[in-house]
C-alpha cells in the first residue's frame, strides 16, 4: 500500500523530501501517491518518456508542427519539452498549493548546449519560469552556469543547479544563490517563496571514479567506489549545516539502494527514478536516520589517497570555478545531455520528414 511504503515513510516521518525523476504521467502519479513533492526533466528524461508514453504525445507533436510551419526541429523539440514540463507541473499543482508554494515544483532543464553562455541560460530560464507558477529551472554548475544561478535567483527564478558532482561546485552554487537572494532582499523583493536546490549527481560521481580507476590502473577495492558520491554528499551536507546556506542539497543519479537509505533524515531532496522507487518500495531496509552516519573512514581514506579526482570532488577547495567545465564527470554528462537533445530533435524530424522509403 502507498502509505506503508518505505518512500512514503521517508517523506512523512523525516525532513527528507523525494521527487520523481521524470515527468512521465504514470511515474509521477505513482510517486505523488507515495509522498513525492516534486519532479524533474531533462532531454534524456523527455526521450525516455516519449518512448514509454508516445501515444499520449503523438497527436500533440503533429499539432505543434502544423501550428508552426516555419519552425525548425530544434524549436519544435523545445516546445515539446515545455509542454511536457507544464503538464507535469499541473499534476504537482495540488502539492504546491497544499504546501503554500514551498513544495510541488517541476524542474525543467535549460538547453545543455548553453553551458558556456550565462546570458543564454538566464534568458531561457526566465522564459521557463513563466510556464507555470510551480516551475523550477535547471542549469549546469559550469563556470557560466554559476553566474547564471546568481542572476536567475536575483530575477526570482527558483533554480536547480545540475551537472554537479563535487563539493566545490555545490559551494559555488550556494554562494551564487546567497548573492542573488541578498540582492533581491536589498531591493525589497520577495524571497520567502524561493526554494532553490543544488543537485549532486552522486551516482555519476561514482561512475567517474570507476572510469578513472580503470583508466589509470588504480588498484582499489571496487566496493569502495560505490561510496564516492555518498562521501561527497555527506561532506557537503556537513558544510551546509555549518554555514546555513539557503539552497537545499538534492541527490540524483541512483545506482544502488544506499543512495536512498544512507541519506535518510537530511533536510534534503532525493530525486529518484521510477525503477529505483519500485526497488526501494520492495525492499525491507528500515527507514531510519543515516545522514549523520559517516562513510567508513577507511573507505574515504582509500578514495582520497588513490584517486586525485576524488580529492577534487571531496575537498571544499578541490577545484576553482574555472576548472568546473573540464572535470571528467561534467564533460561526460554534458556530452550525454547534448546528445539526448540531438536525439530528441531526431524524433521530431521523423514527424516532420517521415522517411519515404518506409511507405
Amino acid at each position: 500500500m502507498p502509505l506503508s511504503s518505505p518512500l512514503y515513510k521517508t517523506a512523512s516521518t523525516t525532513p527528507t523530501d523525494y521527487w520523481n525523476d521524470s515527468c512521465s504521467v504514470e511515474e509521477l502519479t505513482y510517486a505523488i501517491e507515495r509522498g513525492a513533492v516534486g519532479a524533474t526533466t531533462n532531454p534524456n528524461i523527455v526521450l525516455n518518456v516519449l518512448n514509454k508514453e508516445m501515444p499520449l504525445w503523438h497527436d500533440r507533436i503533429d499539432a505543434i508542427i502544423a501550428e508552426n510551419p516555419t519552425w525548425s526541429e530544434a524549436l519544435i523539440a523545445w516546445k515539446l519539452i515545455e509542454e511536457m514540463a507544464s503538464h507535469g507541473a499541473s499534476l504537482l499543482q495540488p502539492v504546491w498549493e497544499r504546501h503554500h508554494g514551498r513544495k510541488g515544483r517541476l524542474s525543467i532543464q535549460t538547453d545543455p548546449m548553453f553551458y558556456r553562455d550565462w546570458q543564454a541560460i538566464v534568458a531561457q530560464a526566465r522564459h521557463f519560469d513563466t510556464l507555470a507558477p510551480n516551475m523550477q529551472v535547471k542549469m549546469p554548475a559550469t563556470r557560466a552556469g554559476v553566474r547564471a544561478v546568481e542572476e536567475c535567483t536575483y530575477h526570482g527564478v527558483n533554480v536547480n543547479a545540475t551537472v554537479s558532482f563535487t563539493v566545490p561546485q555545490a559551494i559555488a552554487v550556494a554562494e551564487a544563490v546567497e548573492r542573488g537572494l541578498n540582492r533581491r532582499a536589498a531591493e525589497g523583493q520577495e524571497i520567502g517563496q524561493m526554494t532553490p536546490v543544488c543537485t549532486l549527481m552522486i551516482g555519476r560521481t561514482d561512475d567517474w571514479m570507476k572510469v578513472v580507476a580503470q583508466r589509470d590502473g588504480i588498484a582499489i577495492d571496487p566496493a569502495s567506489l560505490n561510496w564516492a558520491g555518498l562521501a561527497v554528499f555527506k561532506n557537503a551536507y556537513h558544510i551546509w549545516q555549518e554555514r546555513g546556506y539557503r539552497v537545499r542539497l538534492l541527490a540524483a543519479a541512483y545506482r544502488h539502494l544506499g543512495h536512498w537509505s544512507e541519506l535518510i533524515g537530511g533536510d534534503i531532496v532525493l530525486t529518484i527514478p521510477y525503477d529505483w522507487q519500485l526497488k526501494i518500495n520492495a525492499s525491507d531496509l528500515p527507514v531510519v536516520e543515516r545522514i549523520h552516519h559517516p562513510v567508513d573512514p577507511q573507505i574515504v581514506a582509500a578514495l582520497y589517497d588513490q584517486i586525485p579526482d576524488f580529492r577534487r570532488a571531496y575537498d571544499p577547495d578541490g577545484m576553482a570555478v574555472e576548472e568546473f567545465d573540464g572535470y571528467g564527470a561534467t564533460v561526460r554528462t554534458l556530452r550525454a545531455f547534448i546528445q539526448a537533445a540531438h536525439d530528441l530533435m531526431g524524433v521530431v524530424r521523423e514527424f516532420m520528414l517521415p522517411n519515404p522509403d518506409n511507405e
